[in-house]
């Protein structure tokens, strides 16, 4: 872990200045730790979250890109950046997920990613797993979102978006900025014991019928698995 430059002091200062809650953490052998919690300020805010859609940056350039060289949609590129750090590249979460697409050292490695808070290499790696999903789960982005998340063997092990909080949350403030509105009211439950029936694309839940809060955005057909 490197001890903070008075260059990245300066990230702290900007990232705060834009709301991201960004916090330094000193350990106990003097290494200085930036991490931010995605969830927190108003990133917890839908409303503010859907003004943030295809939010412009100086990493425009990387993102279009390598958006252009996977076939990916650079605004949606732009919504994981957004959910995922903020725009700061160097933000580091209390996972371990490291830069702007909040790569974990293990995906990094997967896709050939050395320097994780590089810019350039982060967002390249980043997208090309987030097309890797997009393919893997065709016409179904809310799935690709919670595979992003929580790991794809997490969403093909329960047929769907986990019943992890964090990860539906995570599916809900991803598409809201990718839309530039919030995104449903509520949650779309349906019975989610392993080896039945599961919403396609939607949130598996303990709920013992389906049911649709007002508001919320259908999200699948219910398909047997």
């Amino acid at each position: 872990m490197r001890v903070l430059s008075v260059a990245v002091m300066g990230v702290i200062l900007v990232a705060s200045a834009a709301g991201a809650d960004v916090r330094l953490t000193t350990k106990r052998d003097g290494t200085k730790l930036i991490t931010n919690d995605a969830r927190a300020s108003r990133g917890g805010n839908f409303d503010w979250l859907a003004k943030q859609h295809d939010r412009r940056s100086k990493y425009d350039p990387i993102i279009e890109r390598y958006a252009e060289k996977y076939r990916l949609d650079a605004t949606l590129v732009r919504a994981v950046i957004q959910v995922e750090s903020a725009f700061n590249p160097a933000c580091v979460s209390h996972k371990g997920a490291r830069g702007l697409m909040q790569l974990m050292p293990g995906t990094a490695q997967r896709f050939g990613v050395k320097r994780i808070h590089d810019p350039d290499e982060n967002i390249r790696g980043g997208v090309q797993y987030l097309a890797y999903l997009t393919r893997l789960f065709p016409d179904d982005l809310p799935r690709a979102l919670a595979a992003y998340n929580a790991g794809e063997n997490a969403v093909l092990k329960y047929g769907g978006i986990p019943p992890y909080d964090e990860t539906q949350t995570y599916v809900k403030r991803a598409m809201t900025v990718y839309y530039g509105r919030p995104y449903g009211g509520g949650a779309v439950m349906f019975a989610g014991r392993r080896g039945g029936k599961k919403l396609r694309g939607g949130f598996a839940g303990a709920a013992p019928i389906a049911a649709l809060i007002p508001g919320a955005k259908y999200l699948g057909q219910v398909s047997a698995r």
